[in-house]
């Protein structure tokens, strides 16, 4: 909080009297609210200083929510901090306070937190404090979905990779391998979250348990396992569970209240939540304004009509409700998650997350925006915040490509190759302080001598380039396990650059989500032996080593695939956010000093990717392109998107 409270609880209970909303629309910006940011003493500092003497916070003892005994609606959005560079934390939450939205709700992301087992990263893109300090100081209220699962179309789900080294984990368990890592991961989590606690005087009112389990729902001992590593760690808010309406049936845990998930109104749906929990408060917890794509498919979009009339008819129901999402933001770097649900084989989603959310990707207004301003303007005593200015972006000058490194080459950039007899999975390798690797592409290369039919025995996950003496042969995934190698002299080197497109982040496969190469491979119907294996995780120390070696070659020569590009964006002034377009490439990763933006792949429906403006600099931007097969020698920026050719979802 930034103001400093000194007033005796008579006084404040005046102050509840006269400012307090006692409808639906919950408490007003005068109110609770954590007010003037900029002023008074900073929670991360003096978090005892920062307390205001408060009563009672958010409750379910009735049909409806209250909050300092007060009714009190929950107008909630979803803005994820790690979806959202650092630097446009404010404008986002912001923009959301200027549409009416009272309620804050974020996922926690334990992949990004714990990389690896035992090493935590709270800072920079991920101070999950700094963020919570920012909803407090714009008098927003927080839901925290700590996990340790959260789905949220992110890769795992939210979980380390790390776990699966483990060859009998079975996760969202009691299984103790799993148990053991998530008290591991709560007891830094929740130690840095309990003090921005209602009660404590911060913005968090509810904590929710876990994630749709009713969905998976694999151990009954569970949830009520979580549920007491939250309490007994000092969580003390109202508790939530969030599931469909089938999960509704298995994801409840005694204690917590129950909520919702949809995004067509089914009445049935609602009557049925009423009847499990008759008297309390319903809550849609995640109503979902939008959809995620995949590669290879079309860009899903709700209309904004159809949209608004499902929130109209929610709120007229006296429920609670929270967009999901409000602005979904980016899955920058590897961080797409994969769907498999009704497939037969896992598809990998865009790097987008702009999910046809009110708040695009980049942070502009949508028309979805304006709509729900209106209606929720109604639910408050006061008007709501003049809008937030846009960000300015700009369609930069292309950038040509100078030189390219091939693929071979970069491998001394590279952890020691690794020697095994048998194929190793990416997550068992002994690299990364043996925590294996977690994302990226990993390189299997073994001799053989002759040529005749390659079967992957649907071992490879996902997704392989096949060489031959570094020369290009083909591809193997779930839909091609077979492949014909030409026949030639002697011994020749058989290279697989096996991808992780991404891990499957809902559902009951997840147990099975090793990448690389999980089992034996087969030439002629003899198993392969004798390998040698590269990790190629393109960690930001391996791509900024790359400008370092003296392998790059000018582009006048004629590169071989895969290969490493690069080039330099020019700014004359100060940063803008932009689009760069890979028009006439084909397959890869872009690094913008440094950072990964994401993956491209030119089967769409995804044509550009987001480059937010604080990740560039005035002067000359290194702009790295490791493509897989085919590069166009020139970079295009744009400032508008390009999702793709659309559809409704259905």
């Amino acid at each position: 909080m930034r103001v400093k409270f000194v007033l005796k609880y008579n006084l404040l209970a005046r102050l509840f009297g006269s400012l307090m909303k006692v409808s639906f629309g919950g408490l007003s910006k005068t109110s609770l609210a954590w007010k003037n940011p900029g002023t008074g003493p900073d929670l991360r500092d003096h978090p005892q200083r920062a307390r205001m003497k408060r009563v009672e916070g958010l409750r379910a003892n009735s049909s409806q929510f209250s909050l300092e005994k007060q009714p009190y609606r929950i107008l909630g959005g979803s803005v994820h901090y790690f979806r959202v560079p650092r630097t446009y934390w404010e404008d986002r939450l912001l923009k959301m306070k200027a549409c009416g939205i009272n309620t804050l709700t974020t996922y926690v992301p334990w992949n990004l937190h714990e990389p690896e087992r035992g090493v935590f990263d709270f800072e920079d893109d991920l101070d999950l404090e700094a963020y919570l300090r920012i909803a407090a100081s714009l008098g927003l209220w927080v839901i925290l979905r700590p996990g340790p699962y959260i789905c949220a179309e992110w890769d795992f789900g939210g979980l380390p990779s790390w776990l699966l080294r483990d060859q009998n984990m079975k996760l969202r368990t009691t299984y103790s391998g799993f148990t053991d890592a998530v008290n591991s991961f709560f007891d830094e989590l929740i130690k840095k979250v309990t003090p921005y606690q209602y009660s404590q005087g911060g913005p968090i009112i509810a904590v929710q348990v876990e994630n749709e389990y009713g969905s998976y729902a694999k151990d009954d001992k569970y949830m009520p396992f979580i549920k007491e590593a939250l309490l007994s760690r000092g969580i003390t808010e109202l508790l939530l569970t969030s599931d469909n309406k089938d999960g509704l049936k298995l994801g409840g845990v005694k204690g917590a209240l129950e909520t919702i998930n949809f995004q067509r109104l089914d009445i049935n749906e609602v009557k049925y939540l009423d009847e499990i929990q008759p008297q309390k408060p319903k809550m849609v917890m995640e109503f979902w304004s939008g959809w995620f794509d995949l590669w290879g498919g079309l860009h899903h979009v709700f209309p904004a009509e159809d949209m608004i009339s499902v929130v109209k008819e929610v709120l007229k129901l006296n429920m609670s409700i929270n967009m999901y999402m409000f602005h979904g933001g980016t899955n920058f770097g590897f961080m797409n998650g994969a769907f498999a649900v009704g497939l037969p084989a896992p598809e990998p989603m865009v790097t987008s997350y702009d999910y046809d959310a009110p708040l695009s990707e980049a942070g502009d207004y949508t028309t979805k925006y304006h709509l729900l301003r209106n209606l929720f303007s109604s639910y408050h005593n006061q008007p709501l915040p003049e809008l937030p200015p846009t960000q300015e972006r700009r369609a930069y000058q292309s950038v040509v490509v100078q030189q390219h490194l091939s693929l071979w080459d970069s491998l001394h950039s590279t952890e020691k190759p690794f020697k095994s007899e048998r194929p190793i999975n990416m997550e068992n390798l002994p690299v990364n302080n043996n925590n294996g690797q977690s994302y990226g592409y990993t390189l299997y290369e073994t001799v053989i001598t002759s040529g005749g039919t390659l079967n992957s025995k649907n071992n490879i996950r996902d997704r392989a380039l096949v060489f031959v003496d570094k020369q290009y042969v083909g591809v193997l995934d779930y839909k091609v396990q077979e492949l014909v190698i030409p026949d030639g002299k002697g011994s020749r080197t058989l290279g697989l650059l096996v991808e992780n497109c991404g891990r499957v982040n809902y559902g009951t496969t997840l147990d099975e989500q090793r990448k690389g190469l999980v089992g034996d491979v087969e030439l002629n119907s003899n198993v392969l032996r004798g390998f040698i294996i590269h990790s190629l995780d393109m960690k930001p120390g391996f791509v900024n080593s790359l400008q370092t070696t003296g392998s790059w070659v000018p582009m006048q020569q004629q590169p071989s695939f895969p290969a490493f590009f690069q080039g330099k964006l020019y700014v004359n002034s100060s940063p803008k956010d932009t689009f760069i377009k890979l028009s006439g490439w084909t397959k890869g990763v872009v690094f913008i000093n440094g950072r990964n933006l994401g993956r491209y792949w030119s089967i769409g429906p995804q044509q550009t990717l987001y480059v937010p403006g604080p990740w560039l600099h005035k002067g000359d931007n290194q702009v790295v392109v490791f493509e897989e097969q085919e590069a166009d020698g020139r970079l295009q920026f744009t400032s508008s998107p390009d999702y793709g050719m659309t559809v409704d979802v259905q």
